[in-house]
């Protein structure tokens, strides 16, 4: 059995969607809120080892990765029925504002603010406030990237049943 570009594309950019919609929904659903119940010394010692520690060259291509598979589906698609290209399209959308633009704009700086903090000096009132600008516009931000990679990842698998319904007939 072989496999077109576009189908690899698009399966490579579902499991990396996936994986993605996975690592939110995880960190929405018990992350942060099992960390939420620490201290806030506990809390923000935790979160900036997390972190630091996710930064790698794994999670990059897991989390960017799809920011190019998404292009490429949509440019490799675009002659396929109008369903599978918007579905692609929008999923494609869906991805970058709501996962990609929202962790560039939003969740990095607040995470390079509580990098940049050094937490063994910090007064517990200093602990606190960092907490409060953190922990609420974070896990705000978070919960946008967890239901826009779960949209997407529905999308793909959509399409991905559409093109093989069109195939099909």
């Amino acid at each position: 059995m072989t496999y077109s570009i576009n189908t690899l594309t698009l399966i490579s950019t579902i499991l990396l969607t996936g994986l993605t919609a996975g690592l939110c929904f995880t960190w929405t659903n018990a992350v942060t809120p099992g960390i939420g119940r620490l201290d806030n010394l506990g809390y923000l010692q935790a979160f900036q080892e997390m972190n630091r520690a996710i930064i790698n060259p794994l999670f990059l291509l897991v989390f960017f990765g799809p920011f190019l598979t998404h292009i490429a589906n949509v440019y490799l698609h675009r002659n396929q029925s109008n369903m599978i290209f918007w579905m692609l399209f929008a999923a494609g959308m869906l991805y970058v504002a709501g996962v990609v633009v929202i962790t560039i704009l939003g969740n990095v700086p607040l995470n390079e603010i509580l990098d940049k903090t050094d937490l063994q000096v910090a007064t517990p009132k200093q602990l606190k406030e960092l907490r409060n600008l953190f922990e609420v516009k974070w896990s705000r931000l978070h919960l946008i990237r967890t239901v826009t990679s779960a949209l997407s990842f529905l999308l793909l698998i959509l399409s991905l049943l559409q093109n093989q319904i069109n195939t099909n007939t």
